[in-house]
């Protein structure tokens, strides 16, 4: 039987010195259990550290599938912020094919520039509009780089709309979008696609069969990866942003004949609360002008933040009770551990009550090394898990965040987990009977 560590006590026959009540004694004693306990794990190292394992991996997992969920939803969360909490967004469900081209052309027209004035001068409180003519060109000079930049067709006013900083040059002006002015405002994606490291001002770009000087570029944008509460997925840097009018006059596109003659509404109003009273005016219009098609999709940012929110914290919850499954098992391994502790000292605990020690020093004593075992391995698994979370973000290219909340709450729980399981070992110890306990071997 391995040998146990026996506390220093007081010479036979003597009684112990009992310590003065109060805060100040409760601590002593503390600090003497925890530097026997760090005895006894020094004594048992492998033992100590097998116990650890259970307590390691369940907060790595914690930490890392926090973080992994976080950087998830702060990707999102942020892509809907960039759309504006204020704005409203229609978008054109467009057909794919023929057929379906046909069916829903029977009953709606699809969007158009009539549905943008009809909204315009019906719902209050609009402060910017603009509507968007977007499609990819045939042909493209200079030759892309990467991806083929798509062509933005708006009116200026989707500069305040989007929230575009112009990095060089101007964003195009009222009348160039109403003469459709062949000009154009490269995203930053388009313009290192085009032109590389060089200044693209003053540059042409030709976009099937039409040439645009570009007088401006805009700084990088937030895109996301997958379709968003009807927003395609799209890299929102590739772009190329011309006049609206010079979109729809001056660029032909071979599939324009299948498509609406505008595909999507931008809205800014004043406070986003508007947006959500404002987005069931509009779609009572559009229902009543498409005739009960369902060919767009309204989209309100703030609805979308709020919601996405209530799915972070739900996801959250999730995650951490999936992997305290891990902590429970190491809390499991922790109880098994002491319970067998408890027999190998079962002598020493007879010795410790027989020099004077009480039940609740023993609880004490047993609680103190399991809440140690606990921390050690908490801030551990903190340590692996920060390290796994960093890993996964460099193998799968996945934002991941290692947040506080995930930290605290990992550590807290992994505290909780030692005082739980500790309870009942500490309890059985200090129930043991002395004198049995003196002669076990």
């Amino acid at each position: 039987m391995t040998a146990s560590v026996l506390p220093t006590g007081p010479e036979p026959g003597t009684t112990a010195p009992r310590a003065r009540s109060g805060v100040p004694s409760l601590v002593s004693q503390i600090l003497t259990d925890c530097r026997r306990g760090l005895e006894t794990l020094r004594v048992h190292k492998l033992r100590s550290l097998l116990t650890m394992l259970g307590m390691i991996f369940g907060v790595g997992a914690v930490v890392s599938m926090m973080s992994i969920g976080a950087g998830a939803q702060q990707q999102v969360l942020a892509f809907i912020e960039q759309l504006g909490v204020r704005n409203l967004i229609v978008e054109a469900r467009e057909a794919q094919n023929w057929q379906s081209y046909q069916q829903v052309r029977r009953t709606s027209p699809g969007l158009t520039e009539r549905d943008l004035r009809v909204v315009r001068a019906n719902v209050t409180g609009i402060t910017e509009s603009s509507a968007r003519k977007r499609f990819i060109p045939q042909k493209l000079v200079p030759r892309a780089q990467r991806d083929t930049p798509q062509v933005f067709g708006v009116e200026p006013s989707y500069l305040r709309i989007a929230g575009l900083r112009v990095t060089s040059g101007r964003f195009f002006e009222a009348s160039e979008n109403t003469l459709g002015a062949a000009v154009c405002v490269l995203g930053e994606g388009a313009r290192t696609s085009l032109f590389g490291t060089r200044s693209a001002l003053g540059e042409y770009v030709k976009v099937n069969e039409q040439w645009f000087r570009v007088i401006g570029t805009v700084g990088p944008l937030i895109t996301s990866p997958t379709d968003v509460a009807g927003l395609p997925a799209e890299n929102r840097n590739n772009l190329i942003y011309v006049p609206l009018a010079s979109a729809i006059l001056r660029v032909e596109d071979n599939t324009s004949w299948m498509k609406d003659e505008i595909d999507a509404i931008y809205l800014q109003f004043a406070r986003a609360a508007e947006t959500i009273p404002a987005a069931a005016v509009v779609r009572g219009f559009l229902q009543s002008s498409h005739r009960g098609a369902d060919d767009y999709s309204v989209i309100v940012p703030a609805q979308l933040l709020a919601e996405q929110r209530r799915t972070q914290r739900i996801f959250g919850f999730v995650m951490v009770a999936l992997a305290s499954i891990s902590l429970l098992v190491g809390g499991i391994g922790i109880m098994n551990i002491m319970l067998a502790s408890v027999l190998e000292r079962t002598r020493e605990i007879g010795i410790r009550r027989a020099v004077g020690a009480t039940q609740r020093d023993i609880v004490r004593q047993f609680l103190v090394e399991t809440v140690m075992i606990a921390v050690a391995g908490g801030v551990i698994g903190l340590l692996f898990g920060a390290a796994l979370s960093r890993l996964i973000a460099w193998v799968a290219g996945w934002s991941t965040i290692v947040t506080l909340t995930s930290i605290a709450l990992a550590f807290l729980v992994s505290v909780a987990v030692g005082l739980v399981f500790g309870v009942y070992p500490a309890r059985r110890a200090a129930r043991l009977d002395p004198v049995e306990a003196l002669h076990y071997e």
